[in-house]
């Protein structure tokens, strides 16, 4: 089913979708480092329905090859930032090739 929606509608369902993947990935760093309760398997599972619904909608209308590079580049920034916070370091070399990898989706997406 081909639908159409506007720029803006397509790059806030392109955040939405790199949010809920970050959510998702959040709740797996906080249950792998031994956190316990429901609150990490809520952001799991939560996460995931979010980026799903967001991006079977986002696929109505958009191509897949353009549209998942935009998520992946999205979410990078997203996940980087929250495993920043969480007292993570980068080194030079681990920023040029992660703004290297995001440079490079950036050239496949125009």
């Amino acid at each position: 089913m081909q639908t159409t929606l506007t720029q803006g509608h397509i790059l806030a369902l392109i955040f939405l979708t790199a949010i809920g993947y970050a959510l998702a990935t959040a709740g797996i760093k906080l249950t792998s480092d031994g956190a316990t309760g429901p609150a990490p398997l809520l952001a799991i599972a939560a996460g995931f329905l979010i980026a799903t619904v967001a991006e079977v909608i986002l696929l109505r209308s958009a191509d897949l090859s353009t549209t998942y590079l935009l998520i992946v580049a999205a979410e990078t920034l997203l996940v980087l930032a929250f495993a920043l916070s969480l007292g993570d370091t980068l080194g030079l070399r681990q920023m040029l090739g992660g703004m290297a990898v995001i440079a490079g989706m950036v050239l496949l997406t125009h």
